[in-house]
């Protein structure tokens, strides 16, 4: 047998094995400092870890399959009194037991020789029967030689037939070993990037409405931002989230409001009741933002109605595919036409819910340049698009921006009732790392 392949697939495990100090890593925490993933492995590398290792796995089992017949072959080929080695001891063997056989014969005249020398008569009898003595001993010192060379050659021959048989047995045992080896590593590995896949809860990574009124009148349009700020230690790919809701309003119906976004060189619409991620952001560093220009008109049929919109920064980074960031959720009063409100204050984020990193279902984003939009179906029937544009980022203080690491937002329970089977917000993005 050749142990090249055992060697080859030893080789893959051997690179892959440090996965296994990965098995019991958890995924990153919250605001995990950029120095202390400096010695983690990327995503991607992850991933090619779980790759390698499956191969590697699948090439041990064939190799383990391989050996076994291969054994069972040279077992059988060692068996066969064909074969050199079995053919060698069968014959040192038998010249092992003529050499004994000579021995004995040796023995039997040294024995009868020395009967002849007591039945002598005369001295000429006793004479030659110390002859037919000394021949008989010089004899069977040669037979008692030969059988301890015939002896040791037997026990070589079959010393060599048994070697051959231990050394099939252990070359079969390696391939057992290495598969058990692989398939450590293939666990590891897989473990280790399920671990990575698993969402990541980054509350300095703050998606804020600047300027969104607290009551709008219906037939006007009102400009406003939405503020993402990087204010973790990560560096990120972000994408953020947007989403508007009237009270009472059907999944499938027009809505009263229209809201479109700026990328930069021309105003881009949302979707009516629906999910979507916006300006693109390709790298984020660690204390930067980006603002995105929106504007929402509302239709001068509106009636008195309650409305509300949903923020969220949904991110990735080289070491972990979903990284998410706290949703705001935004109320604000729809006014019937002709309303004078009189100064109105900003709508400010409600309190912190329990279902806070929850997501409207939405595809996942473009990650190049540009714009472009896309569809997909929610989890709970609804539609979901994505619009993708590359966003401003711009460097700044943390507290110029307005951006908070603990006050987080999303949807109520009785909200999300109320919305019914058709409304797609309730729905966790979970997909995201499966996608990645």
């Amino acid at each position: 047998m050749k142990l090249r392949r055992s060697l080859v697939v030893a080789a893959a495990v051997a690179v892959v094995t440090p996965v296994a100090l990965l098995a019991a890593t958890p995924a990153l925490a919250a605001g995990t400092p950029t120095a202390q993933t400096q010695n983690q492995p990327t995503y991607a590398e992850l991933v090619k870890a779980a790759t390698d290792t499956q191969k590697a796995y699948e090439e041990a089992v064939t190799a383990r399959e391989e050996g076994r017949k291969q054994l069972e072959a040279t077992l059988d080929s060692l068996d066969s009194d064909t074969h050199p080695l079995k053919a060698a001891a069968i014959t040192a063997k038998k010249a092992a037991k003529d050499a004994a056989d000579a021995r004995t014969a040796a023995e039997q005249a040294v024995a009868d020789a020395e009967a002849a020398i007591e039945a002598a008569e005369n001295e000429t009898e006793k004479a030659e029967a110390r002859q037919a003595l000394e021949t008989a001993e010089a004899d069977l010192s040669k037979a008692v030689e030969a059988k301890r060379k015939a002896d040791a050659t037997a026990e070589a021959a079959q010393t060599a037939l048994d070697d051959a048989r231990v050394a099939a047995v252990r070359e079969y045992g390696a391939l057992k070993a290495t598969l058990d080896k692989a398939l450590e590593a293939r666990n590891a590995a897989e473990a280790a990037l399920a671990a990575a896949k698993k969402c990541v809860r980054e509350n300095g990574l703050t998606s804020l409405a600047v300027g969104l009124p607290s009551e709008v009148v219906a037939g006007t349009t009102v400009d406003f931002t939405l503020r993402v700020t990087n204010g973790t230690a990560r560096t990120l790919t972000v994408d953020p989230l947007v989403f508007f809701h009237v009270e009472g309003e059907r999944a499938d119906a027009k809505s009263v409001l229209e809201v479109e976004w700026s990328n930069g060189s021309g105003w881009q619409p949302l979707p009516a009741d629906g999910s979507v991620h916006i300006a693109h952001i390709d790298v984020m560093k660690p204390g930067e933002r980006s603002d995105v220009k929106l504007r929402m008109t509302v239709g001068s049929e509106a009636r008195t109605t309650d409305a509300f919109a949903l923020f969220a920064g949904d991110a990735s980074d080289a070491y972990n595919p979903c990284v998410l960031g706290p949703m705001k959720r935004y109320d604000f009063e729809v006014l019937p036409a002709g309303s004078e409100p009189g100064p109105v204050d900003d709508a400010e984020p409600g309190r912190p819910d329990e279902n806070d990193d929850e997501r409207p279902d939405t595809t996942k984003p473009d990650t190049g340049t540009g714009t472009g939009t896309g569809t997909g179906t929610s989890a709970q029937g609804g539609t979901s698009t994505q619009s993708v544009a590359t966003g401003t980022v711009t460097s700044g203080s943390l507290a110029e921006t307005g951006a908070s690491s603990t006050t987080t937002l999303a949807l109520t329970s009785a909200l999300t009732a109320a919305l019914g089977a058709g409304a797609v917000f309730a729905v966790r993005r979970r997909g995201a790392a499966d996608d990645a």
